[in-house]
């Protein structure tokens, strides 16, 4: 069996965002537009956060579960592939990231 990978999920919600609306949790989200869609994202953040701080394995794996599958949309409501993302973080390797962070703030 084939691994899962965050590639995989971001297909799936592809395929649901383009389903009907009544059968898809993705579907229904990416209806209430990017703000609402944000929002959700910074709920699982702090939702992840707070389970990193109680030391609970388990609930952590869920919560970023839930975090990056809201990341995901986010990108897709706001029309940005993972791929987009990817490339960003392949352009910050070519340097240390101490120098990668001191160019942000310079632009």
């Amino acid at each position: 069996m084939s691994r899962f990978t965050i590639h995989d999920l971001a297909a799936t919600i592809d395929a649901r965002a383009a389903s009907g609306g009544e059968a898809s949790y993705t579907r229904k989200l990416l209806d209430k537009g990017p703000d609402h869609c944000a929002k959700k994202l910074g709920e699982e953040a702090v939702e992840t956060v707070i389970a990193a701080i109680e030391n609970d394995r388990g609930h952590l794996i869920a919560e970023s579960a839930d975090l990056i599958f809201h990341l995901l949309v986010l990108l897709k409501s706001r029309g940005i592939s993972f791929t987009d993302v990817e490339d960003a973080l392949a352009q910050r390797t070519q340097m240390s990231g101490l120098e990668e962070k001191a160019a942000r703030k310079r632009d």
